[in-house]
């Protein structure tokens, strides 16, 4: 049995269908609102920003342009060098408090990281700490204090050795000595977790980003705040090069033997809860001259999760 279909009638059909669709979604609509009404507030107030206003800007450098946050306050110049992977918001929350302290924050996205240019190769840690130079030579400094969390403390431990005359004082938050067993099985991990990594049409790899660092903030004891692991999230995807460049330049980076080269007056920083406190206690038995510098609980995320304290333990030893 066939059926005659006339012209126009597909379009009437599917006119009908839509106008049914649209019933169904107006009706769900009308049960939800009489459920949890809403009222609309016009002109709604604009989210409130907290952090001070900093200069950007960039410089050019080796590999191309490198974005900085510069305080431009007239306290000690301080680079900061971020941890992988996230970019120079990382240190947004610490801003403000070194500013205070007399402390002017200059931050800097490594090459392929936040919105600095990406290296035409495989970086190394060497090649990272390159970009430093240009970036004071960009703001007329001849010298400064040098910073880095983790992946960046590897960074600035090597722009101490490349360039030690344009370093004061460095700051290893985070030092990363390790045997070479635990060597190979980082590279392990990161081609596994990250140079592998599937990105999947349903977007859930970002799902399990997000939720390995929510696990890694609540597992120090802090309420995550989804906000911040969102932004986290977004920094590790939003880069100009594959993600994965931090942790395999970091890994192939040897601390074991630069550590004991370093001249300048140099602090070691950690907290109780980082995964690598124990790395930075080694690297204090190997430079017991060294200053040194231990806040309680935390964990990687630590510069977000006590800002004053970790602003003040190390405004101290620059002022010193």
């Amino acid at each position: 049995m066939t059926t005659e279909t006339r012209p126009g009638q597909p379009r009437r059909a599917l006119g009908a269908g839509a106008a049914a669709v649209a019933a169904l979604n107006s009706s769900s609509s009308r049960s939800q609102d009489a459920a949890t009404p809403v009222t609309y507030k016009p002109n709604p107030p604009p989210f409130r920003i907290t952090l001070p206003k900093m200069t950007r800007g960039y410089a050019n450098g080796p590999y191309g342009q490198i974005h900085y946050q510069d305080g431009a306050n007239k306290g000690l110049p301080l680079v900061l060098i971020h941890q992988a992977p996230m970019s120079s918001r990382q240190f947004e929350s610490v801003f403000k408090p070194f500013m205070d302290r007399g402390i002017r924050p200059i931050a800097v996205d490594c090459p392929g990281f936040g919105m600095s240019d990406v290296t035409t190769f495989v970086p190394k840690v060497e090649d990272w700490a390159k970009v430093v130079p240009p970036v004071l030579d960009h703001l007329s400094l001849k010298s400064a204090d040098v910073l880095g969390h983790h992946t960046g403390a590897l960074v600035a431990t090597e722009v101490e050795q490349q360039f030690r005359a344009r370093v004061r004082k460095l700051v290893l938050a985070g030092p990363f000595p390790m045997t070479e067993t635990e060597r190979q099985n980082f590279l392990n991990g990161v081609q596994r977790t990250e140079i592998d990594l599937v990105h999947k049409p349903d977007g859930s790899h970002l799902t399990a980003a997000f939720m390995t660092r929510y696990r890694m903030y609540a597992n120090a004891g802090t309420a995550p705040d989804a906000k911040l692991i969102t932004r986290y999230t977004a920094e590790r995807f939003g880069g100009l090069g594959p993600f994965w460049y931090g942790h395999h330049a970091a890994f192939l980076y040897d601390h074991n033997a630069t550590i004991p080269r370093i001249k300048r007056p140099t602090l070691v920083i950690t907290n109780t809860g980082d995964q690598i406190y124990e790395n930075a206690k080694a690297t204090i038995k190997m430079r017991p001259d060294f200053a040194y510098a231990e806040l309680q609980g935390g964990g990687v995320d630590i510069i977000d999760q006590q800002p004053e304290a970790w602003a003040e333990a190390v405004a101290a030893f620059l002022k010193a």
